[in-house]
């Protein structure tokens, strides 16, 4: 019983910011989109847990938002690690080799193109249709910073400055002994 007990906290603590959320936005399903933005932006992604809920929630079929997650490019039903790379595959990019970005990122994390977030979810890579910056080919995104004529090289020194920027935080927040 006890176990119980401790799931359901758990699992009503981890809803209480789609809580606030679906409040903030007076329960209204018509602002589906923008509730599902923002759950997003919090969880990383929508799991099917927090789609019921938010479906129950606004009083709409799952089956709704579940459509509307799945037809937007933006929304994602797996997990995405900390940090986005974002690299354009779009026709100015690919042909100025985009692809070699994405192979040494794929190299240095450890990654495929099935499984293109790392386990400690640090890292995704994301290979997008066009960035609309074709005059800056190959772009990158990285944590919605925009990186013009990118270079395979430019990638995995920005891999190594963030887990650098990591583990400087990791170390400043461990407890003195």
């Amino acid at each position: 019983m006890q176990e119980t007990i401790e799931k359901t906290k758990a699992m009503v603590q981890h809803l209480a910011s789609v809580n606030e959320i679906l409040e903030k936005n007076h329960n209204d399903p018509s602002r589906l989109i923008p509730i599902l933005q923002e759950v997003q932006d919090v969880y990383k992604y929508l799991s099917k847990d927090v789609i019921s809920y938010v479906a129950t929630s606004l009083n709409v079929p799952v089956a709704h938002v579940y459509g509307v997650a799945t037809f937007y490019a933006h929304f994602s039903l797996n997990p995405k690690g900390k940090h986005i790379f974002r690299l354009c595959d779009g026709t100015a990019c690919h042909v100025k080799k985009s692809h070699g970005i994405l192979e040494s990122l794929y190299k240095k994390l450890n990654l495929s193109e099935e499984n293109r977030t790392t386990s400690d979810l640090m890292f995704t890579i994301e290979l997008v249709s066009c960035l609309g910056a074709c005059g800056l080919a190959p772009v990158m995104v990285v944590d919605d910073v925009v990186y013009g004529q990118s270079t395979p090289e430019l990638a995995v020194q920005l891999v190594d400055e963030i887990l650098a920027k990591e583990q400087n935080v990791a170390a400043s927040e461990a407890p003195n002994v």
